[in-house]
């Protein structure tokens, strides 16, 4: 089984990569094995956050090289690629934050599925690369994800040189949120997850769908769309008993939890 999912605490389920012998390559397997998580995750009920790792020595080298090569034909690369796509648009447009919590490398696919993420933290030693120019093969559809947490110019670096970048240069640029030890990353991962899990889940899902909607809109666009979803949220329960909760000084009580 290539794909795990566990409960680590109410609300939050872990999806855990587990191919260490791969590194746990993004595979046909594995990509539709993930893609079937997630939907399912984005469906439960009781789930509210959803933390993604991978197992062994690292996060994800991405796409199984000795898979790809294998392929001869062009619409089976399109069918394997697209299949890539619609997990990265599975994750940003699900309902459900999901955190990245990588560790060793993220390269490639890998890196773009750390990037597709809401939120991502690493271990101090973990590093981030787009290194497919240096077989031939450009980093095309990572770059989709990862350019839109980084600048150009950085993003080009990366895709051009191929070569990798620490943490903490992910974190400067904006790649991941933060770094720790590993012992410390396990514990602010679930801290995270546990803060965000005690929100209105009703609240989140239109914050989410909001958040990445109007990033690709022009500035007046952005505004009277999000002046909408504002209109649409202030009219939930949750919203009323939040704000009711504030102003009496007390901790609300979720109806969409």
């Amino acid at each position: 089984m290539t794909v795990k999912i566990n409960k680590l605490s109410p609300g939050v389920k872990r999806i855990l990569i587990n191919d260490p012998k791969t590194y746990n390559s993004l595979s046909y397997k594995t990509l539709s094995s993930l893609l079937k998580a997630f939907k399912k995750l984005d469906n439960d009920k009781e789930t509210r956050v959803i933390i993604l790792e991978g197992a062994g020595k690292g996060f994800s080298a991405g796409h199984n090289l000795k898979e790809v090569r294998g392929i001869k034909n062009r619409s089976n690369h399109l069918k394997l690629f697209k299949l890539c796509s619609k997990l990265m648009m599975q994750i940003v447009e699900g309902n459900k934050p999901v955190i990245a919590k990588v560790h060793g490398a993220a390269y490639a696919a890998g890196c773009q599925l750390a990037a597709s993420c809401d939120l991502a933290y690493s271990t101090n030693s973990a590093t981030f690369a787009t290194p497919g120019v240096k077989i031939g093969l450009f980093c095309s559809t990572p770059m989709v994800a990862v350019s839109r947490k980084i600048s150009r110019k950085r993003m080009m670096e990366m895709l051009l040189t191929g070569d990798p970048i620490s943490a903490k240069y992910a974190k400067e640029i904006g790649l991941i949120n933060d770094h720790y030890s590993p012992k410390t990353l396990n514990k602010k991962v679930l801290e995270v997850a546990k803060k965000i899990s005690s929100k209105s889940n009703l609240t989140i899902k239109i914050g989410k769908k909001g958040f990445y909607k109007q990033l690709e809109m022009p500035l007046n666009k952005a505004y009277d769309y999000t002046s909408k979803m504002m209109t649409l949220n202030m009219s939930s329960y949750d919203a009323k008993e939040g704000i009711s909760a504030f102003i009496e000084k007390r901790n609300p009580s979720w109806k969409n939890k």
